[in-house]
């Protein structure tokens, strides 16, 4: 089966470097991006499943990331970060297709396991995804037998 892959994005490094070691200590493989145009790099050339992106970051901020994400990479889970607790940007990223939110400073253990059920989500998609191409791929009895004539 295959382990969650975290990517961080955030502007406060040391905010970056911190959560990483601490996520890296207990086995999760992470990987950092210090912005939005960053975080939509590495999306191209590394497949992540759960991404925990900041809403306030200088240039493009968390929300323009997010939907650039669910744009480009509909099926990447997207975690809020807020340091400044507004309800509102949570309920916009909320609204733009993000999973959940967390509040700064983040407990690791709660950062985990929010991660965990969006990575279980993501799962449940990729399968349904699955199911559906087989089907689609599938013939039906009728057609069998039509094609045996």
């Amino acid at each position: 089966m295959e382990e969650m892959k975290m990517m961080l994005v955030d502007d406060e490094e040391r905010f970056l470097s911190t959560t990483k070691k601490l996520l890296a200590k207990r086995g999760y493989d992470v990987i950092v991006a210090g912005g939005g145009e960053e975080a939509l790099e590495k999306l191209r050339t590394h497949n992540i499943h759960v991404v925990i992106l900041d809403v306030k970051m200088p240039g493009m901020d968390g929300i323009e990331t997010l939907k650039a994400i669910k744009r480009l990479y509909p099926l990447v889970e997207v975690i809020m970060l807020t340091g400044h607790g507004t309800v509102e940007s949570a309920v916009d990223g909320l609204k733009s297709g993000a999973t959940d939110y967390l509040t700064k400073p983040a407990d690791v253990n709660e950062l985990i396991e929010k991660a965990a059920k969006a990575f279980e989500n993501r799962r449940r998609l990729e399968e349904k995804i699955r199911v559906a191409q087989a089907r689609a791929s599938m013939k039906s009895p009728r057609e069998i037998t039509r094609a045996s004539e």
